[in-house]
């Protein structure tokens, strides 16, 4: 599955899934949870654990600080949209990062 394709992370996960022809209990009993928890993953319905995600990229060989940004810009879209904020408020928290960045390294 091409990491260009714009797909939430729950999408993203089923395609990988899917395109290996592995049913979903299989993959849950493989991050020991239940196979509705992995459906309400792939549903964006749940967020995995950190713990999960590095699951996830060991069972399907993929880098695993793709999968967590993934995840992250999930939540920072779904927050956005539940706000209903503009896409210009991105500008405002990139300027917050780089100012956090900088006072965090003195």
């Amino acid at each position: 599955m091409s990491k260009q394709k714009i797909t939430s992370f729950g999408e993203y996960i089923r395609g990988l899934r899917e395109a290996e022809g592995l049913p979903l209990r299989k993959i849950a009993a493989q991050l020991d949870i239940d196979p509705s928890l992995l459906g309400k993953i792939e549903r964006n319905e749940r967020q995995p654990t950190k713990g999960q995600i590095k699951k996830i990229a060991e069972i399907f060989n993929q880098d695993e600080s793709f999968l967590l940004s993934e995840i992250l810009s999930d939540q920072i879209a779904y927050k956005i949209l539940e706000e209903e904020s503009d896409i210009d408020i991105l500008k405002v928290a990139e300027e917050k990062v780089n100012y956090l960045k900088k006072k965090k390294n003195g």
